[in-house]
């Protein structure tokens, strides 16, 4: 039994100015992941590849990684990173393989394509028409058509945060080796609802979509061989962006469209429960000074690098700074050349600094708005770590030379490279001990949840300026389907 496995992951904010060129698909080192590399890299982790890994060794196969490629979310995808990655798969599976298992995202947009997973999948099919392939992808998938008419088996993430990545990988692959074996025959049904839930409501701790992940379960342990529903990524401009759910069945097409209507009908029944209410930013910081049980955590979700953001917007820690909370640890801005300029200066100096601000954002029609701060250089660090908590567990991160400057009321962190605050390590490979603080500033949505909510006494929502905003009127939408709820008053109960 000879198997190809790949990944191929971005979620792309159409309203990002963060490029996507090849390079930011490799992660630590800068290197994309291929062959023996990508083993290496990801045998042993809590990554979707590492489970196809497990599952092939299992069953004695041969096997072939033909790239791991995976970059924080951004902007469009480059035409040249793309074609390079898709050709990497497909001509591995051209050279002849029984099964093909991938992990891939299911939001990825380039710059000439709205579906870069369908896409992919449709040149695949045309390449072997009858090969199995099994698919995992993100709850933020946005679904097409083609994603379905050329996937064998699709599981989605039940998390999140995404905890079960590699569970997810286990449930798309698992199919695939009883179908080789003869035990299954995989039929399925998808469809989708015409709304766009709020990334803040999307987390699977919270009603709605807490219910719909556990229905989903249930489903598969009556007998589905995978059920899921997307919350879909609502910062993509595209047509089929927002909710959707797809139920793979062994040999059971009425019991796959039966169990994907139940999961879209209890979504859009519940739909209000999917738009998230905002606080002034003056609000949420008097509800910070007037705590009591620390440490708190002051989350900075409009500005979010794996939503798309910058991650160098600086509304949430101005305001920080000028409220004179005290003992405050922040992660992080994106600033490369503030990291430079902190470096020359060394450890112990004194710096001020034109801090953030560095990329103007005009699908939201703001520029960067630098900010200078003054503080001592407290310590430099080459920025890599491996997570140590729930979420892909294991994997080293990478977030390129990194400083801390300590204002001597917040110690701030300055990264080169994109990374989402989910893990303690990105604070205690730093020398930063998060417990031990009061305030804790992450730019981040609902990932933090994954290290940090078991240590918060207390979270505070800061709405800042960013692509990643929960104000959908401040996105100019001009390709999704409309109409479509929140953005238009839907009553219909059966749209």
């Amino acid at each position: 039994m000879r198997l190809v496995i790949a990944a191929m992951k971005h979620e792309t904010n159409t309203f990002s100015p963060v490029p996507t060129p090849l390079a930011r698909f490799g992660k630590a080192g800068d290197e994309l992941l291929e062959g023996k590399a990508a083993y290496k890299a990801l045998k042993g982790t809590g990554a979707g590849v590492a489970a196809f890994i497990d599952l092939a060794e299992q069953h004695g196969a041969e096997f072939e990684i033909a790239i791991s490629a995976e970059a924080w979310p951004s902007g469009p995808v480059e035409d040249e990173a793309y074609e390079y990655i898709c050709n990497k798969i497909c001509r591995a599976v051209a050279k002849g393989c029984d099964a093909l298992l991938l992990d891939l995202h299911g939001a990825m947009v380039t710059r000439s394509r709205e579906d870069g997973e369908g896409e992919l999948l449709s040149r695949l099919r045309k390449l072997a028409p009858r090969l199995p392939i099994g698919v995992s992808l993100d709850m933020h998938t946005n679904f097409y058509p083609a994603i379905a008419e050329n996937a064998t088996v699709i599981a989605g993430y039940q998390t999140y945060p995404h905890i079960d990545t590699y569970e997810t990988s286990m449930r798309a692959a698992k199919p695939i080796f009883a179908m080789l074996k003869g035990e299954a025959r995989p039929t399925m049904a998808w469809g989708n609802r015409p709304m766009l839930p709020h990334v803040m409501r999307q987390g699977s701790d919270d009603f709605p979509n807490r219910d719909l992940q556990a229905m989903a379960r249930r489903m598969e342990r009556e007998g589905a061989l995978c059920a899921t529903l997307f919350t879909g990524f609502p910062h993509a401009d595209i047509s089929q962006a927002g909710l959707s759910a797809v139920v793979v069945t062994n040999d059971d097409p009425d019991l796959a469209r039966r169990y994907r209507d139940e999961l879209l009908d209890f979504a859009w029944t519940h739909r209000e429960a999917f738009v998230y209410r905002l606080e002034p930013l003056e609000e949420s910081l008097a509800r910070a000074k007037a705590a009591t049980e620390f440490p708190v955590v002051l989350l900075d979700h409009y500005d979010n690098c794996a939503s798309g953001g910058t991650m160098d917007t600086m509304k949430v820690l101005g305001a920080i700074l000028d409220s004179g909370l005290e003992d405050v640890a922040a992660f992080a801005i994106h600033d490369p050349a503030a990291v430079k300029t902190l470096i020359a200066a060394g450890v112990g100096a004194k710096v001020s600094v034109p801090l953030g601000g560095k990329l103007d954002m005009p699908s939201i029609k703001r520029k960067g708005e630098p900010r200078e701060v003054t503080g001592t250089v407290k310590l430099i660090s080459n920025g890599q770590f491996r997570n140590r908590g729930k979420a892909w567990h294991g994997m080293l991160m990478d977030m390129g030379t990194a400083v801390v400057l300590d204002t001597g009321k917040v110690e701030i962190v300055v990264i080169s490279k994109h990374l989402e605050p989910f893990d303690l390590g990105c604070f205690t490979s730093l020398g930063i001990d998060p417990t031990a603080k009061k305030y804790l500033m992450l730019k981040s949505r609902v990932h933090y949840r994954a290290g940090f909510k078991a240590i918060a006494k207390q979270i505070i929502e800061c709405a800042g300026v960013g692509v990643c905003t929960s104000d959908y009127s401040m996105l100019d939408f001009k390709h999704v389907r409309r109409p479509i709820y929140p953005l238009d008053n839907l009553n219909d109960p059966n749209p």
